[in-house]
């Protein structure tokens, strides 16, 4: 029943914000070990649409929304104010088909759903370039510079980027005006750290990490996929994944984690 009112409320709206709360609340997540990161997400989107279009009434007469928010709401957990200060809050976020315009409504969701005031990191992952082509600086600025907003406007304290290679994080660090305090590399593609990368991080004080995300954490076809699976017959291929924001609340002093979630934007393209 709840799934003919949300496939009614999608084929009106415009956007859907889509927010798992956190992960360690759900129980069925504890049990279940994904093998990667991109089957965690999906299960967490699946999940989080299955939970919600089952408590979406009957009512198809009810207020029609322009941008529709999806959340599983016993799995939100805002951070005591009392605790903020033990606590650091770490978020990546993967550009997947929008512009870096958006960076500013996903760190303002975040916030929002954790209920603070900033983000203390910010990690950029910029959508995949095109086949052939390479990263560049150019493509980096425009995304780089609204980070850099927000860090200047006290919404996020330092930002860091995503498998740059040594050439383009010196690049990076040589334009930027808030320097880079970060830079992923994924082990998948190289085992030891490229010692020219290891020396300059080194020199001007970058911290480098280590992931296993894919290029392409969550694509346009897997959430089309994931909608259709979910919300039956919908008119799945409209909607269009913009960007996932994946948080993480860790206590600093013990270094474990406390709240873990996913956040995300897609938009109708309805022809």
């Amino acid at each position: 029943m709840g799934t003919d009112g949300a496939r009614a409320l999608l084929e009106r709206a415009a956007t859907l914000t889509l927010q798992t709360g956190n992960l360690l609340n759900w129980g069925c997540l504890r049990k279940k070990c994904p093998a990667t990161p991109g089957e965690e997400v999906r299960d967490c989107i699946q999940k989080t649409l299955t939970e919600w279009s089952s408590k979406i009434g009957q009512d198809l007469n009810q207020e029609i929304l322009e941008v529709l928010e999806c959340t599983v709401a016993q799995a939100i957990e805002k951070i005591n104010p009392e605790e903020r200060e033990e606590l650091k809050v770490s978020a990546k976020l993967f550009i997947v088909g929008s512009n870096s315009s958006s960076i500013r409504d996903a760190v303002d969701l975040a916030c929002s759903a954790l209920g603070v005031a900033q983000l203390d990191s910010v990690i950029i992952a910029p959508a995949p370039v095109e086949d052939g082509t390479s990263l560049s600086l150019e493509y980096l600025q425009p995304y780089w510079q609204e980070l850099e907003n927000l860090v200047q406007n006290k919404k996020i304290v330092a930002i860091g980027t995503s498998d740059l290679d040594k050439t383009l994080l010196e690049q990076l660090y040589l334009w930027a005006q808030v320097k880079p305090s970060s830079n992923q590399v994924n082990l998948a593609s190289c085992c030891v750290m490229p010692p020219d990368l290891t020396a300059f991080a080194k020199q001007f004080d970058i911290q480098l990490l280590t992931h296993n995300d894919p290029k392409e954490l969550l694509c346009e076809a897997s959430f089309q996929e994931v909608l259709q699976e979910s919300i039956q017959n919908t008119k799945a291929h409209e909607w269009i994944p913009l960007w996932l924001l994946r948080y993480s609340v860790i206590v600093k002093s013990r270094g474990i984690i406390k709240s873990k979630g996913y956040i995300m934007q897609a938009k109708r393209n309805a022809s």
